[in-house]
């Protein structure tokens, strides 16, 4: 689960001539909150500008999906209708969607959507594709991964694959995995990933354990899968870290 929110930086760029200009650059990232999200922008884009900068605005960036594609170097948006049948009338019906795919070119964003799209069951169509001028994007997911490299590989491997287990106690072994070294920060980067799956769940404290597990398997990393695993199961047992 994502909560994208656009947010703008103004600052003086360094044009190429060697002339300074002030511009203003949209960037998307992923937060829990507007006070959240200003603080991640900050974070995010301090190493890259020279000089002061002001975040001038931020909103709600209402996206459904986002394809990322590690060689793109430009963000496309895509309105997209899901199409169904209406059992009682018999006629089509369409629901509109907006995404996000990263690509050099427009051809090259439709292919990345159609890849990501492979696994939908419901028939879908390309109402619009735009360029935008999103300069970059920074997900929730980057952050679990960053610290996930710290895990031990061999125990990640150990908790994930090892037969015989249930999944109850994979979640338990994930929980002392990502608190047996703790790093600065993890309580902060813990608390944040428990509200996504507290989201998931719809605050559901019976759910919390599906949603953990869910948000677990899409996790592309196995690293990702254990941090995820072992905070739901530090939400299950109420634990404070």
């Amino acid at each position: 689960m994502h909560n994208w929110f656009e947010c703008k930086v103004s600052y003086e760029k360094v044009l190429e001539n060697g002339m300074q200009k002030k511009v203003t650059e949209p960037y998307l990232v992923d937060a829990l909150s507007f006070t959240e999200a200003e603080a991640r922008i900050t974070e995010e884009v301090r190493p890259f500008i020279s000089g002061e900068f002001t975040v001038t605005d931020i909103k709600r960036a209402r996206l459904s999906e986002l394809f990322f594609n590690e060689n793109g170097d430009r963000f496309y948006k895509f309105k997209i209708y899901f199409i169904t049948l209406d059992e009682t009338t018999k006629s089509e019906k369409k629901t509109a969607a907006n995404m996000l795919a990263q690509a050099n070119t427009l051809k090259e964003a439709i292919t990345v959507l159609e890849e990501g799209m492979k696994g939908t069951l419901a028939d879908y169509t390309i109402a619009s594709v735009a360029e935008t001028q999103i300069m970059d994007v920074f997900p929730f997911n980057a952050e679990i991964n960053k610290r996930a490299d710290d895990i031990n590989k061999q125990e990640i491997e150990k908790a994930i694959s090892e037969e015989g287990k249930t999944i109850e106690d994979k979640m338990r072994e994930a929980k002392e995995i990502i608190t047996r070294d703790p790093k600065s920060g993890d309580g902060d980067l813990i608390t944040r990933t428990q509200s996504f799956i507290r989201q998931k769940a719809g605050y559901d404290k019976e759910k919390y354990k599906e949603s953990a597990i869910e948000m677990a398997l899409l996790q592309r990393s196995p690293a990702a899968q254990v941090w995820f695993m072992g905070c739901g199961q530090l939400l299950i047992e109420e634990i404070d870290i």
